[in-house]
């Protein structure tokens, strides 16, 4: 284990998970893992702090609301838009975003040397919507890009069409009545554009740091979300 891993084997861990109906998960592999093309104290502090912070506040919003507590995050983000109470309902547009953003962030992404390219069916059904695999990733990486200040990039199936959209701050394409109708949709593939995402190595290159996240897409993980 390299000093940097070890410096944040904590982290990774999830040792600072909160107690509640939601947890932080380990993350799926060391956080040096990536590198170099997204670095071990990047990975560390995003999920051990920003990302447990969301789990967190997520776990204090949902005190005295059982209906909800009871519900798994997936059932939780399309019902956002309907809760009454506004204060809670940004509560869980914030937080509960957040976890769910961050959990599958971590998920869809993996060392280079298992990275791989996109399975027959799924590269069938990119180049169907986009013309090519290079034509996507160009069309992905300008909406990656373009998302002034902080948001997300995202691929998702809509009535079985591919489509890149992206979410302001932590929302989602599940957050239906939040999100613009046209942006609803499952999301296969998404990029985290927040600065805590990227600034320790990249600082202000945002593209550069798109650009390199391409290296660590876990292709296989995309393919098992087409269904």
């Amino acid at each position: 284990m390299g000093a940097a891993t070890a410096a944040f084997a904590g982290f990774a861990r999830g040792a600072d998970a909160p107690a509640g109906p939601h947890s932080l998960a380990p993350l799926p592999y060391a956080p040096d893992a990536l590198e170099p093309h997204i670095d071990a104290a990047t990975m560390g502090i995003h999920h051990g702090k920003h990302h447990a912070a969301y789990v967190a506040k997520l776990n204090e919003a949902l005190q005295k609301q059982s209906a909800l507590a009871g519900k798994t995050l997936d059932a939780l983000m399309p019902q956002i838009a309907g809760v009454e109470d506004a204060a809670l309902r940004t509560a869980l547009r914030n937080n509960g975003g957040g976890h769910w953003n961050h959990t599958m962030f971590w998920n869809i992404m993996g060392p280079a040397a298992k990275a791989g390219q996109p399975s027959a069916r799924l590269l069938a059904k990119i180049n169907g919507a986009f013309g090519s695999l290079d034509a996507f990733k160009k069309a992905f990486a300008d909406a990656a890009v373009k998302r002034f200040g902080s948001g997300w990039a995202w691929l998702i199936v809509r009535d079985g069409d591919l489509k890149i959209v992206s979410t302001p701050n932590q929302d989602n394409p599940l957050m239906k009545g939040l999100v613009p109708d046209e942006d609803a949709g499952t999301p296969l593939l998404c990029l985290d554009v927040w600065e805590h995402a990227y600034y320790l190595h990249y600082q202000n290159r945002r593209a550069d740091y798109i650009s390199a996240w391409w290296n660590v897409v876990n292709w296989e993980a995309v393919d098992r979300r087409l269904g």
